[in-house]
C-alpha cells in the first residue's frame, strides 16, 4: 500500500511519527516528511496507528 500525506492538512504535530518512527520523521523546519511511500509487512500495523491517529486525516493508504 502507498502511504499519501495531505500537506494542506498536515500539522506537522509528529502523531505519526511518534508511532512510526522508521516512516515519519519532521525535519529541521518541524515540516513532515516520509521517510518511504510504502508499506511494509514490517511497518504496516504502525502506519495503520499513525493513519488512525492523526488529529487532521491528513494521512492515507492506497492500494
Amino acid at each position: 500500500m502507498k502511504i499519501k500525506i495531505d500537506f494542506d492538512l498536515c500539522e506537522s504535530n509528529a502523531l505519526c511519527e511518534a508511532m512510526a518512527p522508521d516512516v515519519f520523521e519532521l525535519d529541521d523546519d518541524d515540516f513532515l516528511q516520509l521517510k518511504t511511500e510504502q508499506t511494509t509487512p514490517e511497518n504496516i500495523d504502525a502506519v495503520k496507528r499513525a493513519v488512525a491517529a492523526c488529529p487532521r486525516a491528513a494521512i492515507s493508504l492506497e492500494d
